[in-house]
C-alpha cells in the first residue's frame, strides 16, 4: 500500500500546467518536478527531447529526486535501465506510451518487480484519423491528382468509394476500438482480428476473426490495418504469404510496430502490383534507413512514428495519470496495466 503522502517523479517533459493538475489532483500527491533538469522537447509532446548536459549540482540533484520517487510519471530520460537500483522506493511507472513490450524487453526492467501502466487508449483517435487518412488517400486517387496538379492536367476520371468497402483491423485494443469506430462510421464493413479464445464486442465490428484464422479473410480485405501490439505472437504476423492472399487493390495501414510485418516483402509486393498501397507509421528500423526503397515509391504513405502525436496528447496522458494515482492511493486496480504474460 502506498504510504500517507506518495512522491511523484515527473521523468519527462511535462509541461507545468500538467504537473500542477498531477499535484493538485490529491492532498496526499507530492510532485517531484524539475523542468530545468528534464530533456528539451524537440516539439509539442515530445517524451524524448534533446538531453540537457547536467552540472555536477544538477546530477546530485536529479539523483536525489529520483531517490524519493514511490510513483514514476515516464520512464527515467538519463538511465531507464538503471530505475530499480537508482530509484529504491519506486513501486509503479506510468508509461507514456501504449506499446512498452519491447522496451521492457531491452533494458531488463521487464525483470524487475515494478508495476507498470501503459498510455493505452490515448492515441486510438489520432492513429484512427491516419489511419482514415490513408485510406482516403488511395481510394480517391490523390498521387494521381496531385501529379496532375503538378502537371496542370485536366482529366476526368473515375475514382473509389470508402464506404462499401471491408477492411480487416488486426488488434481490438484501444487504437483497433477507436479505428473500427470511425471506419464503420464512414460506411466501411470492419472485420475484427483478436487473440485466440478472447470475446470481443467491438461497437462498428461486424465480426470477428481470431489471430490464428487470419488468413480467412485476407482474401475479402479492401484495407488491412495492423492496431496490435508487438509481441512473440504478432512478430512477423504479416509475410510473404500473408501479403500474397489480400487482392491486388488492398491497402495496408501500420500504426503498429514495424515488427509486425516482413518489410522486404512488403516492399516487394508494392513494387510488383501486388498491393496497391501502404500507408506507414512504423517501419522494421528507425529513423528508416534513407537508403530504403520505401522513401521513392508513390504508393507509400511514410510518417515518422508521429501519427500518435496529437496536440491533446499530454493532457489525455494527465488525465489518465491522475486517474491512476487515485487508484493506486486507494487500493484499487490501475487502468492498463501491462500483463507480463501477454506482452502488453
Amino acid at each position: 500500500m502506498p504510504s500517507v503522502t506518495v512522491n511523484v517523479l515527473i521523468a519527462s517533459p511535462l509541461e507545468a500546467e500538467f504537473a500542477s493538475a498531477i499535484a493538485a489532483a490529491d492532498p496526499r500527491i507530492r510532485v517531484l518536478y524539475a523542468p530545468a533538469l528534464l530533456p528539451v522537447p524537440r516539439y509539442a509532446c515530445d517524451h524524448g527531447g534533446v538531453a540537457r548536459e547536467l552540472s555536477p549540482a544538477e546530477e546530485t540533484r536529479w539523483s536525489q529526486l529520483r531517490a524519493l520517487a514511490e510513483v514514476s510519471f515516464d520512464f527515467d530520460w538519463q538511465a531507464p535501465a538503471a530505475m530499480p537500483a537508482l530509484c529504491p522506493r519506486l513501486r509503479w511507472i506510468q508509461a507514456t506510451s501504449a506499446g512498452i513490450g519491447g522496451f521492457l524487453e531491452r533494458t531488463g526492467l521487464i525483470r524487475s518487480n515494478l508495476v507498470f501502466t501503459t498510455a493505452a487508449g490515448v492515441h486510438g483517435t489520432p492513429l484512427a484519423e491516419f489511419t482514415l487518412l490513408g485510406l482516403l488517400y488511395f481510394a480517391k486517387h490523390v498521387p494521381t491528382l496531385v501529379r496532375w496538379q503538378s502537371e496542370h492536367h485536366w482529366e476526368r476520371f473515375t475514382s473509389g468509394q470508402l464506404a462499401g468497402s471491408t477492411a480487416v483491423v488486426v488488434g481490438l485494443g484501444g487504437i483497433g476500438i477507436q479505428v473500427a469506430r470511425l471506419l464503420s462510421a464512414a460506411g466501411v464493413v470492419v472485420i475484427g482480428c483478436g487473440r485466440p479464445g478472447a470475446d470481443y464486442d467491438v461497437p462498428g465490428v461486424s465480426s470477428y476473426v481470431s489471430s490464428d484464422q487470419l488468413a480467412r479473410v485476407l482474401p475479402v480485405a479492401d484495407s488491412l490495418i495492423l492496431a496490435c501490439p508487438l509481441t512473440n505472437q504478432t512478430a512477423g504476423l504479416i509475410g510473404e504469404r500473408e501479403l500474397a492472399m489480400l487482392p491486388a487493390r488492398a491497402v495496408l495501414v501500420n500504426v503498429s510496430r514495424g515488427g509486425v510485418v516482413d518489410e522486404s516483402a512488403l516492399i516487394a509486393a508494392l513494387k510488383s502490383g501486388n498491393l496497391a498501397g501502404a500507408c506507414l507509421d512504423v517501419f522494421a528500423t528507425e529513423p528508416l534507413p534513407p537508403s530504403s526503397p520505401l522513401w521513392d515509391m508513390d504508393n507509400v504513405i511514410i510518417s515518422p512514428h508521429s501519427a500518435s502525436t496529437a496536440a491533446l496528447e499530454n493532457q489525455l496522458l494527465t488525465e489518465l495519470f491522475i486517474d491512476n494515482l487515485r487508484r493506486w492511493l486507494d487500493g484499487r486496480t490501475l487502468r492498463n496495466l501491462y500483463r507480463r504474460a501477454d506482452g502488453y
